[in-house]
């Protein structure tokens, strides 16, 4: 089984991300100055995700037959410790990406090709990032590739605060999510109004009370208007690729940029089925292998072919 290797950054704002390395053989090495003639696909996790979640197993799986590096950043508060400074992460932080991937790609040799994926959260700001990046971002990566991303934020949070979403999966973020938040208000008093998260019911008063003030945002609205992808889709300048499910739970059909919304480097694949981060085919170990194949197959394909 893939084993990983962990590796601790201090931020410029004086906190630490945690990022973690697919490990090729089992020696220990010092991952920070380690060089290698491998591509480097660099993953960033969803909400509440890590290296540990199904389908970041699957591309170090994939990434391992494969013969490819893999790094996988945790936003701040998901690699299983407190961070030190009062923010947190959200759906639109590409400036946390853009420090991550610029690092990233400094290590690598000129000729050693980088490229990223990003699921769910995670691709939302990948997405976002190429879309601020513009042209630049080829000086970092060749290409990107988003996963079941939320880039619309306003229409994917309506439908997770409705129906068998907010009785089922809200739940199960919040239980996560206001503990870490709370250890946060134990860290720096008074940082939010404690009683109003307890009290949230849903993602939408969650982010009202913690995530939108706390990166600067005014309200949710403001923060899902400020950080959706989706607008800028149209600005991206590398090789692309958006995968969203048509039957994503989380994701109306109805949301999904359409061709004439992006820029003619963007590749759009909407299958009927899929789910959210599922696309099942097979027996189950088989299907957690699908997605990794088809994702990691078209982002190599730009590395060779442009």
């Amino acid at each position: 089984m893939p084993a990983f290797q962990r590796e601790r950054w201090c931020t410029p704002d004086g906190d630490f991300i945690d990022v973690d390395f697919l490990q090729h053989d089992q020696r220990a090495h010092d991952a920070s100055t380690a060089t290698s003639a491998r591509p480097l696909l660099v993953l960033f996790h969803g909400l509440e995700g890590s290296s540990s979640s199904h389908y970041a197993q699957a591309f170090a799986s994939w990434a391992w037959q494969q013969n490819i590096d893999l790094a996988i950043p945790h936003f701040r508060g998901c690699s299983g410790e407190l961070n030190l400074a009062p923010r947190a992460y959200h759906s639109g932080d590409h400036e946390e990406i853009d420090w991550i991937l610029k690092r990233l790609s400094r290590r690598q040799s000129p000729a050693v090709p980088v490229v990223a994926a990003g699921v769910s959260l995670g691709g939302n700001a990948l997405m976002r990032w190429a879309g601020e990046q513009g042209s630049h971002a080829a000086h970092t990566v060749k290409a990107v590739a988003s996963i079941c991303a939320p880039l619309d934020l306003a229409a994917s949070g309506q439908a997770i605060g409705q129906g068998f979403n907010r009785q089922v999966y809200t739940r199960m973020f919040l239980r996560s999510m206001k503990p870490k938040a709370m250890a946060k208000w134990q860290q720096y008093p008074g940082l939010f109004d404690a009683k109003r998260l307890q009290a949230s019911q849903d993602l939408y008063a969650f982010d009202n009370v913690f995530t939108a003030p706390l990166h600067g945002f005014v309200d949710t609205q403001d923060y899902w208007a400020q950080a959706s992808a989706q607008p800028l889709l149209s600005e991206i300048q590398i090789p692309a690729l958006a995968l969203n499910a048509q039957n994503d739970p989380f994701i109306p059909a109805s949301s999904l940029p359409t061709a004439p919304q992006v820029s003619r480097h963007v590749t759009l694949w909407q299958p009927l089925h899929g789910g959210h981060v599922g696309f099942p085919s097979g027996p189950p170990r088989a299907h957690l292998a699908e997605m990794p194949q088809a994702v990691g197959g078209w982002l190599m394909e730009r590395v060779t072919h442009g």
